[in-house]
């Protein structure tokens, strides 16, 4: 049975909360993450892996590492989910330099690190988990998350966590240990909040769902 054309002002208010999403994660990336000196995890602290490790450009690896999962994205999500992912990533990019570039808001918690990582987890968390839940992501460890959590039947947070934790623990090799142990324990709040945010699953899931039933209620008439 073919899926019918969202409405428009659906549409409207999915591609809104995407937007929103993607300014709230850059908004979280810049005031609290970089401002505070939080680590990366994901793609993002693999290619600084790269660079630390083997001198690689950091630009270059996560074009390596992203493009497959574009690819496997696109045969198994659909070209809505890259097209709504393209959206986001491109907005985050724009929303960052907004903020680097304008922003006069600084958010010093340099002495009270706990805070920091308690506000990065709750910002980037919510964020990440709206991105997800109106059907984008922001990259390709955010696709990864999906496609694991779909295929493993772990959550999706749980995947983020694992895929972090695993990129941070090689961080100790070049990251101060302080800066690290408080980026895991941020970390560990985003997964929980990714998790509760997107519920029992994305909007295009629920679709299907709901789809599936109408067509068998509509077999049975």
């Amino acid at each position: 049975m073919m899926r019918r054309a969202k409405p428009l002002r659906q549409q409207f208010a999915q591609l809104s909360l995407i937007l929103f999403g993607s300014c709230l994660l850059a908004f979280a990336y810049y005031h609290i993450n970089f401002q505070n000196h939080l680590s990366e995890g994901g793609f993002v602290g693999l290619a600084l892996l790269a660079k630390y490790g083997f001198n690689l450009p950091p630009a270059a690896t996560m074009l390596v590492l992203d493009i497959p999962l574009f690819i496997m994205a696109w045969l198994l999500k659909g070209r809505q989910f890259i097209w709504n992912t393209i959206l986001a990533s491109l907005a985050f990019s724009g929303f960052y330099e907004l903020f680097e570039r304008f922003s006069p808001i600084v958010i010093n918690l340099s002495d009270y690190m706990p805070a920091a990582s308690l506000l990065s987890g709750v910002l980037t968390g919510l964020a990440t988990g709206i991105i997800l839940r109106f059907g984008a992501a922001t990259g390709g460890d955010d696709i990864m998350s999906v496609l694991l959590s779909k295929y493993t039947g772990l959550s999706i947070g749980t995947i983020f966590l694992l895929m972090d934790c695993m990129v941070l623990s090689l961080s100790f090799l070049y990251l101060p240990v302080k800066e690290v142990l408080y980026t895991i324990l941020a970390v560990l709040i985003a997964s929980q909040v990714i998790n509760w945010t997107i519920g029992k699953g994305t909007i295009e899931e629920e679709e299907n769902v709901h789809g599936h039933v109408r067509g068998v209620s509509a077999s049975h008439r």
